[in-house]
């Protein structure tokens, strides 16, 4: 929940107080304590520097502020319960629409793994059809996510181009939209403006979410979060513009055409099975993310929160299961201190780095880290060692 435990009003005892500045004029009726007044000057601090490059002083900060999170925890329960009080009840509206074309998706990517299990797929196809699936999940993973949703790195042109590309490869929405999303889903993760929040269930957190109408707070909330930086980019400017033409072209139509010409494959396994089902299991595994890796695993840095660690979401989304670690520190590109392990993400972002086309990469001290752990961690087993952590 990287961002939401500093962007929820704080409630005290009995007193409303909606404000940092309503907070502090209420400090002599209530006995704020101390901490809570450094807890008000550091959120202001974090709602000022949002997705911009902070500096190691804003990152400490930032430390600071979360390890608080159980006190925080316990105000947004507060916060939510007094939102249900005030807003009238919400029923879910289902996009039928979204419904019948996801069936169908999911149908004819069934009919692409039988295909490919019965053996009627050529090897080239099939080896094909993965490196195609890791491309587009690049796209995805050091894309929109650890680029342009978080900035926890910086891109030249190049590099900034082929990832659009892979994005277009992926059809998960474009850039614009799929970064939005994101930055609202931390903002508020685990409550009604969460766009798939997990507390109403895998399903809903897993694909149910585009299968219905947005809960209004996903609409008005999200309206505050910035994403101004976005079109400043000329790359997210022109998928954005031409993104029906792209993704019809990078998605499905090469996928198909490709392992004809190259392979001698049939028209038939092609669509089926390199293009459908390569798609939809993509789609599939980007979705566990938010769904499996927000309900089941460790949580070594943070136990007050839903995200986890999950090794099998980190080997199929190519290093995105290390989801307790990525929502208390979210401006790390690794999205893990484990380096490379299970992590195809981060060894493609350190090569590019190698290569110029990839620099300024955030990492967080490795003193904070072992501190967080500490204090706020589950002191769970380290599920990729076998051991426990030693404090």
């Amino acid at each position: 929940m990287e961002w939401s435990a500093m962007n929820n009003d704080i409630k005290m005892e009995k007193t409303a107080a909606t404000t940092p500045a309503d907070m502090l004029s209420l400090n002599g009726k209530t006995g704020l304590r101390k901490r809570d007044l450094d807890l008000i000057d550091a959120m202001d601090l974090i709602k000022q520097t949002e997705y911009v490059s902070l500096s190691k002083s804003e990152l400490l900060d930032h430390e600071i502020i979360t390890s608080h999170s159980t006190t925080v925890q316990e105000q947004q329960a507060v916060q939510k319960e007094a939102d249900k009080a005030v807003q009238p009840s919400f029923k879910t509206e289902v996009v039928w629409r979204n419904v019948v074309v996801f069936a169908l998706l999911h149908s004819m990517a069934l009919y692409g793994f039988y295909l490919a299990f019965t053996r009627k797929v050529k090897w080239q196809t099939a080896i094909f059809s993965f490196v195609w699936g890791i491309c587009a999940g690049l796209g995805v993973t050091a894309g929109a996510h650890r680029l342009w949703s978080h900035r926890s790195y910086k891109a030249r042109f190049p590099l900034r181009v082929v990832l659009m590309i892979f994005n277009c490869m992926a059809c998960q929405n474009d850039l614009y939209e799929w970064t939005r999303d994101h930055r609202v889903h931390h903002k508020f993760s685990e409550s009604d403006a969460d766009p798939h929040n997990v507390n109403r269930g895998f399903f809903f957190a897993h694909v149910g979410w585009l299968m219905c109408k947005k809960h209004p707070d996903v609409m008005r909330k999200g309206k505050a979060v910035d994403c101004s930086d976005l079109l400043k980019d000329p790359v997210i400017r022109f998928q954005k513009a031409y993104y029906v033409p792209l993704t019809t072209f990078f998605c499905f139509y090469l996928s198909t055409v490709l392992p004809h010409h190259l392979f001698g494959e049939t028209y038939w396994v092609s669509f089926f099975v390199a293009t459908m089902l390569r798609y939809v299991i993509s789609l599939n595994f980007t979705w566990l993310v938010n769904s499996a890796a927000h309900l089941w695993g460790n949580r070594p840095y943070d136990k007050n929160i839903s995200p986890a660690e999950n090794r099998f979401v980190s080997w199929a989304a190519i290093g995105e299961g290390f989801h307790n670690y990525h929502h208390t520190f979210p401006w790390d590109y690794s999205t893990s201190e484990l380096g490379w392990k299970l992590n195809f993400t981060t060894f493609f972002i350190d090569t590019m780095a190698k290569l110029g086309l990839a620099y300024d990469l955030k990492t967080v001290p490795k003193d904070v880290v072992e501190k967080r752990k500490a204090r706020t961690g589950d002191h769970s087993y380290d599920y990729m060692n076998g051991h426990k952590h030693h404090h």
